[in-house]
């Protein structure tokens, strides 16, 4: 069953009773001769409930007093109340027992509607108001209450019977006003809303929120002209109303009138009585859109402006305005904003994660290393710190610094799959500095370390490949860990089961990922299962779109080696073209074709 509306549940405030409970002083009701009344153990039970704030006790004592009467009202009025928190239905017959017994009683008969309501047995409820209505007809929320009531039952025609009822007897009542209007134009009643707001407006012609009730109809009637007309006086009563700004937005979103939108979100802005998180939200709204962004750009801006200078330390505007002065290409300037922050206390790790990673994109790897050191003054149990300095020493090849400052980040890792991914990093530098040492002069490189390159590679990938061991151990399933660990396998040519086993692994566990792809053909290359070799670089290179040189370069070596000696020269030099190694291009060309081979 459907739950009722606001409107109704908030008007369970005008006869919602106290419900206290706590612990209070314990005793036997055993101990109490017959003689004493009902009276006596109901009063007991009020003074249990309200003084000693015992409702378990208050709860015996008032069923030992219907026990001893039960025809005595009161005690099973307060039992309802009593039950009503913990046990809703019990509390729906205690109640109806009550008022059966004081059918005159109109608290108890009150209460059993509410019960009924707590509970949504809504057409019991219905009948109970009635009742309500006519034996207690100067209580304007009865009718309220039948009109929710109809309305749930959807016989909304009903409902405005039952407003009509209150406002001949009472006059306008604006919340009953209010429902009555929204309920007409459910109905298809326009006119008659129209005719009620018009009224409103005729009786208090100075207040606002009259005319921006009149607006809003006249808006859903499509009579804009009349509608920004009403919206006009509503504003000259008040011109800083944030209900009336609100309506009125909401008039200009409707009919796609973004420049009046943004005009009037301005004023918005500027008043003190919207809080800032709703400002926060609309601006975040607008900006969602790229091309709105783009098309409106210097109106967001005043917007985004006007926060800055209204809330200028405040962390969602610095964020806010940070993000804006980023998104319009202003990196300098978003820079300079967070630095300025850089001094607020307590001090805000957000501000120092976004110049480090600006710095980092401006390739300004000093700085970097100025504001990381800082950071980590501040804030030296943040693991990403840990990391984006791993990363930094990485980026300008201090690679053992940047396999201390990894090692320095597990201690503050608090999962497993993080511990996975940051021994991943640590053998990937491992792999950059054996790659590093392959570069320098087989002289240069021994008068520095004493050891050949074959050695120093050995050594290095041998640390490599026990960081990918860590890694597994931690996460079995680490995809980018498994794939490297096969790929450098195969590229030395050694454990190639194994090799496959993981690049297979990788492949089912993600969806037709082409540098996953291409991992398991390379092994299969080199294991000479060339036909499966093939088929899966083929199926790889349509997905990349022919974008990697490395896939190409890859299928052309093994077309190369099936013989196909065409179609490899055609992917070795398209993968030229997309900027592979000339020399290693040039040494595949002066290759001895292969005659045709089948599998």
């Amino acid at each position: 069953m459907k739950r009722l509306t606001a409107i109704t549940i908030f008007s369970l405030a005008f006869f919602s009773a106290a419900f206290v409970s706590g612990k209070g002083v314990r005793r036997s009701l055993s101990g109490y001769p017959d003689s004493l009344p009902s009276v006596w153990f109901y009063t007991e039970g009020i003074k249990q409930s309200t003084i000693e704030g015992d409702t378990l006790r208050a709860r015996e004592s008032f069923q030992e007093a219907i026990r001893r009467d039960s025809t005595y009202a009161p005690a099973w009025y307060e039992l309802a109340q009593n039950l009503l928190a913990p046990n809703p239905d019990k509390a729906v017959k205690t109640a109806r027992r009550a008022w059966q017994l004081d059918t005159a009683n109109l608290w108890y008969q009150r209460f059993y509607g509410q019960t009924l309501l707590m509970t949504e047995r809504y057409d019991e409820a219905l009948q109970v108001y009635r009742r309500l209505i006519a034996e207690d007809p100067k209580d304007p929320d009865n009718y309220r209450l039948v009109a929710a009531l109809h309305e749930q039952r959807r016989s909304p025609f009903m409902a405005l019977v039952a407003l009509d009822s209150a406002e001949v007897r009472f006059g306008r009542i604006p919340l009953l006003s209010a429902m009555k209007r929204r309920l007409l134009v459910a109905t298809n009643q326009v006119d008659k809303a129209l005719d009620e707001a018009r009224a409103m407006v005729k009786e208090a012609p100075y207040d606002a929120g009259n005319h921006v009730v009149l607006a809003e109809l006249y808006a859903a009637d499509k009579q804009d002209s009349l509608a920004l007309a009403e919206y006009r006086k509503a504003l000259s009563i008040d011109s800083t109303n944030v209900q009336t700004l609100l309506s009125l937005s909401d008039f200009h979103a409707r009919r796609q009138d973004y420049r009046s939108l943004l005009s009037v979100t301005r004023k918005l802005f500027l008043s003190d009585d919207l809080p800032l998180d709703m400002k926060v939200k609309r601006f975040e709204s607008f900006t969602s859109d790229t091309r709105f962004y783009r098309e409106y750009y210097f109106q967001l801006n005043d917007l985004a402006s006007t926060l800055a200078i209204r809330y200028p330390n405040d962390p969602q505007v610095v964020e806010l305005y940070a993000g804006h002065l980023i998104a319009s290409g202003e990196l300098e300037q978003a820079l300079s904003l967070y630095k300025n922050h850089l001094q607020d206390r307590p001090p805000v790790e957000e501000y120092y994660r976004m110049v480090i990673d600006i710095e980092s994109y401006l390739q300004h790897p000093d700085s970097v290393e100025k504001y990381l050191s800082r950071a980590l003054s501040l804030f030296p149990e943040k693991v990403d710190f840990h990391l984006s300095k791993g990363h930094v020493m990485l980026q300008t090849k201090q690679y053992d610094k940047a396999i201390e400052a990894y090692r320095e980040s597990l201690r503050y890792a608090d999962r497993d799959s993080l511990r996975s991914v940051i021994w991943g990093m640590i053998g990937d530098t491992w792999h950059q500095r054996a790659i590093l040492n392959d570069s320098i002069p087989e002289e240069e490189l021994f008068a520095r370390t004493k050891a050949g390159k074959r050695e120093i590679r050995r050594h290095d990938m041998k640390q490599c490949y026990k960081a990918y061991e860590k890694s597994l151990g931690y996460w079995p399933d680490n995809a980018l860990v498994l794939n490297n660990y096969a790929y450098f396998l195969a590229l030395e040519g050694r454990d190639l089961d194994r090799a496959l086993v993981m690049a297979s692994r990788v492949v089912e566990l993600t969806d037709n990922n082409p540098t996953y792809l291409d991992t398991q053909a390379w092994v299969l290359y080199k294991m000479g299962c060339l036909e499966e070799a093939r088929k899966l670089l083929q199926k790889a290179v349509a997905l990349d779109g022919q974008k990697s040189p490395e896939l190409m370069v890859h299928y052309g070596d093994v077309l190369h080696e099936l013989g196909e000696q065409f179609m490899a020269e055609i992917y070795w030099r398209q993968a030229l073209e997309q900027g592979y190694n000339v020399r290693m291009i040039e040494r595949r060309f002066k290759q001895p074709a292969r005659s045709k081979t089948t599998e």
